[in-house]
């Protein structure tokens, strides 16, 4: 589909949502709704979309601390080892960007709510959105939209029917080291916009065989009707082409610059968001982060130890490849290695790496458009990496794995649906923490699929959410709806004043 026909979707599910048919879970008091003694013993942290608010619940969903920060959140809150909380905070009027996860501003708060420290990134050309990551130096990597004009991004090869005045919004990584109690610098940053290809024009930048270049993002990816052809393929259509319009077939010579027909009805609105990446997750024994767009329908990995000048380049950095891609999975027709029918992923958030020998991860697979149903899933992958080599893939096949490690969906599948937001983590005892963003509803299952601890959200509403600040239309998300939650073991060091 389409990506403003995804749009459409999106839009309808959220006018369901906001009349009670999504989702499809019982009339349940809000608040703990059971838990077992095999699950893990700990606090779960959230900060509700439409509230100023985060809150720590225990074990027993009891309410034990919370943050009021006078800000609607951007979408994450994160627990930080001296008891402080870095959270998103939303800023609504930024000059340009707007959408849902925006941010802008990061802002730490200490156990007593004292505000501790400030960034920014909202102007006219970047904004941050979404989620970020506490790297081990304690400096902090942010994503971010940054906006190219409707001229430049023609001029990058892309569609200029695909671009309307407000430009076009490539996402960028920044690595933020703070400076208290505000600002910051960016000492590392990686940009999508420097690792392109296309195939529409060999008189601009960028151009090559789309199927050769897996490593690259196709700048015209979102809006194919077809997967790119290899340039041998590509050969043989424009001579099948040539063979039939010599023989009258297709018209005359005037047809080939005729207008298409105007298409019928309104034209679907354009989105500048082009990734719409919605997770970055870091992992320290390989300096790799991993990247999730659920507008493409996939997950990338990335070389962090680069320089920022390698970062723009496709060569230097531990793995030789500069900023250019080193993984992807999830839709492998985006590089013409596959069919629709080979997309794995579908509007997926939360995409993350697990603790162990194996390179593996998981992602919270939200199940837009899924062709075998309504439902959402959890799945993890083991990669196809060598320690010493990187990342491994027969040539012009999609990279692996073919197979999925586990993956957990409800027993009645429907019964667990969210059309955005919405996260996975894994626990130390090997449970998986799940949210059901849309309804606030977290789960923690063991790994053969039982539910051992079950908790619906009862706070949040006090605030209107709009989607951005070009319409402040209402929000039609739940009052109860969570990006994403968090669960930290109740030795962790950020909880000692619970034990005074």
């Amino acid at each position: 589909m389409s990506h403003p026909a995804r749009l459409g979707v999106v839009a309808s599910l959220l006018a369901s949502a906001a009349f009670g048919q999504e989702p499809a879970t019982p009339v349940t008091p809000r608040g703990l709704v059971s838990h077992d003694a095999a699950a893990f013993d700990g606090y779960t942290l959230f900060s509700p979309l439409r509230s100023t608010k985060t809150y720590l619940v225990d074990f027993d969903g009891k309410l034990v601390h919370e943050w009021e920060t006078g800000v609607p959140t951007g979408a994450l809150a994160e627990l930080q080892s001296d008891g402080s909380i870095l959270r998103t905070f939303r800023d609504d009027e930024n000059p340009r960007f707007f959408g849902g996860g925006l941010g802008g501003k990061l802002q730490r708060f200490a156990w007593d709510g004292a505000l501790t420290w400030e960034y920014t990134l909202s102007d006219d050309t970047r904004v941050m959105h979404h989620d970020f990551e506490v790297l081990p130096n304690g400096n902090v990597l942010a994503i971010a939209w940054e906006n190219v004009t409707k001229e430049a991004a023609t001029a990058l090869g892309r569609d200029p029917k695909q671009t309307d005045e407000r430009g076009w919004w490539p996402d960028c990584v920044v690595e933020i080291q703070p400076t208290l109690p505000k600002g910051g610098t960016i000492v590392w940053e990686w940009h999508a916009k420097d690792h392109l290809i296309q195939d529409a024009d060999p008189a601009k930048p960028n151009y090559g065989d789309v199927t050769a270049h897996p490593e690259l993002f196709d700048i015209n990816g979102d809006h194919r009707n077809e997967p790119p052809l290899s340039k041998a393929d590509r050969e043989e259509r424009e001579r099948q082409e040539r063979e039939m319009r010599g023989l009258g077939y297709t018209g005359g010579k005037d047809d080939d610059d005729a207008k298409p027909p105007k298409p019928k009805g309104d034209a679907p609105e354009l989105d500048p968001d082009w990734m719409h990446t919605n997770a970055v997750h870091y992992h320290a024994k390989y300096d790799l982060l991993v990247l999730s767009s659920p507008r493409l329908d996939e997950l990338w990995i990335l070389d962090h130890s680069t320089t920022t000048a390698e970062a723009k380049s496709h060569a230097g950095g531990r793995w030789k490849h500069g900023g250019d891609v080193l993984w992807r999975w999830g839709n492998p027709q985006n590089y013409g290695a596959g069919k629709k029918s080979d997309q794995k992923l579908f509007g997926q958030h939360d995409a993350r790496f697990l603790a162990g020998d194996k390179l593996a991860l998981t992602v919270f697979n939200n199940g837009l458009e899924r062709p075998d149903g309504k439902f959402s899933s959890v799945d993890e992958l083991v990669l196809p990496f060598d320690p010493a080599r990187g990342f491994t893939r027969n040539a012009a096949a999609a990279f692996g794995p073919s197979e999925l490690a586990w993956t957990f969906k409800a027993e009645d599948p429907t019964t667990l649906f969210s059309f955005f937001i919405s996260g996975a983590e894994r626990l130390p005892n090997g449970d998986t923490l799940i949210c059901s963003g849309a309804q606030g509803r977290f789960l923690e299952v063991a790994h053969d699929g039982r539910v051992v601890w079950e908790y619906l959200n009862p706070y949040g509403g006090e605030i209107e959410h709009s989607f951005g600040h070009a319409s402040k239309r209402p929000s039609k998300v739940d009052p109860n709806a969570v990006f994403r939650c968090m669960r930290y073991a109740s030795d962790h060091p950020g909880l000692r004043a619970l034990k005074h």
